[in-house]
Parts: C-alpha cells; structure tokens; sequence
C-alpha cells in the first residue's frame, strides 16, 4: 500500500478583480508525517514563478470544511454551498483559494483510510526523528 496521497484539485484564486482564476493545485498527505498535509501551486500559478507548497495539519483542514479553522499563516473555513476557502499569510502578502469542499472531503477520506484520526502517533517514527536531530550535533 502507498504511504502517499496525491489528489489534483481546481483552486479558484481569489483577486481585487471580480475575475477569480482557476489554478492548478495538488493536495497531499504522506504517512511519514501523519499530523500534516500540503498544497502545491506549481510555478505558472506564482507570483514569483517557481512551484510554492504550503503544510499545515490535517486538523486545521478538516476543521475547517466546516468551521473557521487557523489564525496563523494558513486558515481555512466553509463558504457557500460546496466552497472551502484556504487563505495563506505570508510576508509579501495574503493568497486566498476556493476549492470545492467535495474534493477537500474525498482527499480526507482518503487520508483518513490510510492513517485515522487519532492514530497519528502510532505512525511516527521517532528514533529516526531524533537521529536526523542529533546527527549534527556532534
């Protein structure tokens, strides 16, 4: 069985315009670290022009399908109908997406048949995570 997840989704880029974009974006959960997950804009959707991924934890993401999740770099909440809205604070500025919560759903799920909730843990491997620590130390 794979340890990753990658599921393609369509992010609609929020802008001072009334025109909203459509960006590609991939959504992905690796077992290896279970508490996380990440989405990647590849470089023709960024303003600097190379590929940018942002982690955060799947908590936050699965909060927020439903609720207002996150008040640091990365806050997700429900909008509309079937509309998630991620927005990513950054020094340069605030990016805002929408994605169809139907496809934010179905990666949780798919994340969730690999590593539940709550058994995160169970999936670290932290005498690998304290030799990579400690390899420089000496």
């Amino acid at each position: 069985m794979s340890t990753v997840i990658e599921q393609a989704v369509q992010a609609r880029l929020v802008a001072s315009a009334p025109h909203m974009e459509t960006v590609p974006a991939t959504l992905r959960y690796d077992r290896d670290d279970p508490f996380a997950v990440q989405i990647t804009f590849p470089a023709p959707a960024t303003l600097e022009g190379v590929e940018v991924a942002w982690a955060f934890s799947r908590e936050l993401l699965a909060t927020g399908v439903d609720e207002p999740a996150g008040v640091g770099d990365v806050r997700v909440r429900p909008f509309g109908h079937d509309r998630t809205v991620m927005e990513f604070h950054a020094p340069e500025g605030v990016a805002m997406v929408h994605v169809r919560t139907s496809d934010v759903r179905r990666f949780l799920t798919r994340a969730e048949a690999l590593v539940p909730a709550g058994c995160e843990h169970q999936f670290l491997d932290l005498d690998r995570d304290l030799t990579d620590l400690l390899r420089d130390a000496c």
